[in-house]
Order: structure tokens, then sequence, then C-alpha cells
């Protein structure tokens, strides 16, 4: 979001004066902003900016053309900075968001837009942009809470309706995603549509119907986000797991920060023994959910393979003290404490593995005599 902070001036040939007053430098600046100089008007807010180091204006400026640039961390430095001179400022804030998300901290830029939108609940850029973040999140309770009042006032907007449709689909929400569904269906057959209907499917564990849903959503619009995420998963659920890795390959081409994806693209290098390239994918999970713990289950695993057993003993422990059901996890501390010699320990979470199966496979048949 740019700011002009002069009348733009035309550029002048020759090399500036050694002793240029700030205030023509900052004209340079704004002017070679302005005609998408970008390299141009950093080197200018920056020599402006030694000057006048308190130019709240100047430094958002700047901050606005890093990231024009790509360098998003750099940016997010000079929003800081202006925010600390200008604090609660909506403008550079929602900018620094922006840094954030075109950065791939979608974790960052959820927690900034979040407290943006408690300033405007009615700003519709960070209440959308807020939407995505949760929803690539997993936040599915929070997307449905924030939408639904948004697509009620405006149900022309087939994207408001898709990412709330996705997320009541997710949260097991069938009817009420189903209306949302039948809305974007009355519009013709399109990509969106096919990649919900294949989403309800998949949920269903329908996996050919869901296969040919998800094909045609990525035949249709081979750019829609999170088609070739689902499309891997359903290929994955199915037992084609070349057909699933390429699938999130090209998810991740177009969208790196893709949750589902890097966690599942990782757990097929892990079987291939590719550990570094799995833990670049975990890491990259991470970012958009910290803490997770499928991931984190999914490092540990990779320690042991590498015969880091005091790394994985700590992981898996961290993982069941938040999770203590976690089966697997249970299995793979046993393997942990047995190959440190630690066989009480590993007799004990043998132990605790009998007992959760056979609650389940308790609840299971519970379930069937209902």
């Amino acid at each position: 979001m740019l700011r002009l902070l002069a009348p733009a001036l035309l550029l002048v040939a020759g090399v500036a004066c050694a002793q240029e007053a700030p205030e023509q430098v900052l004209e340079r600046a704004v002017a070679a902003h302005g005609s998408g100089d970008l390299e141009g008007a950093i080197r200018g807010y920056r020599l402006y900016l030694k000057a006048r180091p308190e130019a709240i204006d100047a430094r958002s400026n700047l901050g606005a053309a890093l990231a024009g640039t790509g360098r998003y961390t750099e940016a997010i430095v000079e929003y800081r900075e202006a925010l600390k001179r200008s604090p609660g400022n909506f403008s550079i804030s929602l900018n620094m968001a922006l840094a954030y998300y075109k950065a791939e901290q979608i974790a960052r830029a959820a927690r900034e837009l979040a407290g943006l939108h408690k300033q405007q609940p009615g700003n519709r850029q960070v209440v959308l942009l807020l939407g995505d973040c949760w929803l690539r999140q997993g936040e599915d309770a929070k997307v449905i809470e924030l939408l639904t009042p948004v697509e009620r006032q405006d149900q022309d907007d087939l994207g408001v309706a898709y990412m709330l449709g996705s997320a009541l689909l997710r949260d097991k929400q069938v009817e009420l995603g189903q209306r949302i569904l039948d809305r974007i269906l009355r519009h013709g057959d399109s990509a969106e549509a096919r990649l919900l209907l294949g989403t309800a499917k998949l949920n269903a564990l329908e996996y050919p119907e869901a296969l040919a849903d998800l094909r045609k959503a990525a035949e249709l619009n081979p750019h829609l986000p999170d088609v070739y995420s689902y499309l891997g998963r359903a290929e994955m659920d199915s037992g084609d797991m070349a057909a699933a890795r390429a699938a999130f390959e090209k998810e991740l081409a177009q969208n790196p920060v893709e949750f589902e994806s890097n966690l599942n693209l990782a757990v097929l290098l892990k079987q291939d023994q590719d550990y570094a390239g799995a833990r670049k994918l975990l890491d990259r999970a991470l970012l958009v959910r910290p803490g997770d713990l499928r991931v984190l289950y999914q490092v540990g695993s990779i320690e042991l393979a590498e015969g880091k057993l005091e790394q994985a003993r700590a992981t898996f422990e961290s993982v069941l003290k938040q999770a203590p059901q976690f089966v697997e996890a249970h299995i793979s501390l046993a393997t942990v404490y047995y190959r440190l010699k630690r066989k009480g320990d590993g007799d004990r979470e043998r132990a605790l593995v009998q007992k959760l199966k056979a609650e389940q496979d308790a609840k299971d048949q519970h379930g069937k005599a209902e």
C-alpha cells in the first residue's frame, strides 16, 4: 500500500549533488517508487531515513518497496520500526500482516490479522485474508464463525461460499456444507463445485467417486488452491503412492505452504528414506501450524529412523504429554525405550498400547451394537 508523500517529480538526468537536501532525496525516492523503480526507491528512502529516522511514512514506504521486490523479511523489520513510532497504525499493521502472509509465515499473519479484525470487524480485506489463513491452519470452526455472517449478507460471493463450504465439510457439517455447495452448483459445473463434491466424498470414504470429481476439478482449473492436495490424499488413500506424490508436488509448486501436502509428501519421502527432504517439508508445515502433533510425530519418526534416540524420545514424550491417547506415538516411544535399553519403560508403553487398543475395540463393538 503506497502512500505518496510528495507530488511525483520527473527524474532529472545526472548525479545528485552530494549536499542534496533530505526533502529532495525523499522526492526522488517517491518519484522512483511511483514509476516502478523499486530499487531506486529503496536506496532513496534509506538515504532519507539516515537524516530523518523518525519519518514514519517514509519508513512505511520503504517497507512497501521492499515487499514489492519480494524481500518480505526486510519489509517486516521496517514496518515494525514504523509501528514503534506509530503504535496501532492500521495501514502499517495491515501491510505487515500481508508481508507475513506473502513470506509464507501463515501462523504469524493470522495473529496479526486477528488483531486487525478486532479493530475493524467490517474490513473485507482483513476478513478474507484471515479466513484464508485460518482455513490453511485447519481452524475450521473459526472460519465458520467468521464467514457465516459474511456469506449471509453476500450470497453472490462464490469465494466466500467456497471457503465457508470447505470449512463446513471438513468440520463434518455436511448438511450446511451441502447448502453452500448447492449454491455454487447453481452457477454451473466448476472446479470449485467439483472440489467440494470430491471433498465430501473423500470424507465419506467414497474413494473412486472422490477421485473422479477431484480429477475433474484439477482439469477445469489446475491452479485452484488445494485441488492437488485433496487429489493427492484421495490417490494416497486409494493406494497409488506415485500418483499421490505427483499431486502433492503440483500443489506445492504453486502453493508452498499448503499444510496437508507438506505433511503427506514428507510421509512419502520418509518411506523412501529421503529424511532430509522430508524434514524440510515438515519444518515448512510447522510454520503454518506450529506445534501440530501429526507433524511432530513424523519428526520423531525421522529421528528414530536416523538413530537419534534421545531426540526421538524427547519428541515422542512431548507429543504424548499433549495427546496421551496417541497410540502410534506410544508404539514408537516403546521402540525408542527398548533401543535405549530401558526395558521397564518400554514394557510400560507396550501395556498402554494394549489397553488403548482394547478400549477402542470396545467402543467399536458398542457402536456396531447400536
